[in-house]
């Protein structure tokens, strides 16, 4: 079973920046696609970004196209997420997934079948 754990995770003020970090392990062989999604309080999970595992395609939520950027290190395992001019609205728990098929829905959370525990985003105004 493949396993992914997030990390990089904070406090930040508002405009200020975060790398968040997604390693998977276990037969990553199987990973088609990685994502990030976040979920705020009393709202539902909602997609982020995400990146093919092989060609390196990248995908955007409108809410974050221009200030995060996704990307990958297939040597070590390893998503990214670099957060840039980071608002107040982006606070939440943000979610690292993979995706083991290749139907190419990448963002709905239904896609992914590897979830991690997610690591925690809190910007101050």
């Amino acid at each position: 079973q493949v396993q992914v754990v997030e990390s990089g995770g904070g406090l930040v003020p508002a405009g200020g920046s975060l790398r968040l970090s997604c390693a998977a392990s276990g037969p990553t062989f199987k990973i088609v696609t990685m994502a990030w999604f976040r979920q705020a309080p009393g709202k539902e999970r909602e997609f982020v970004s995400a990146i093919t595992w092989s060609g390196g395609s990248t995908y955007y939520a409108d809410s974050v196209k221009g200030r995060f950027t996704i990307s990958k290190d297939n040597a070590k395992n390893t998503v990214y997420l670099q957060m840039n001019s980071l608002r107040p609205e982006d606070t939440a728990v943000y979610y690292c997934a993979g995706d083991s098929s290749s139907s190419g829905h990448y963002s709905s959370i239904y896609e992914y079948n590897y979830w991690g525990a997610g690591t925690r985003v809190t910007v101050s105004s």
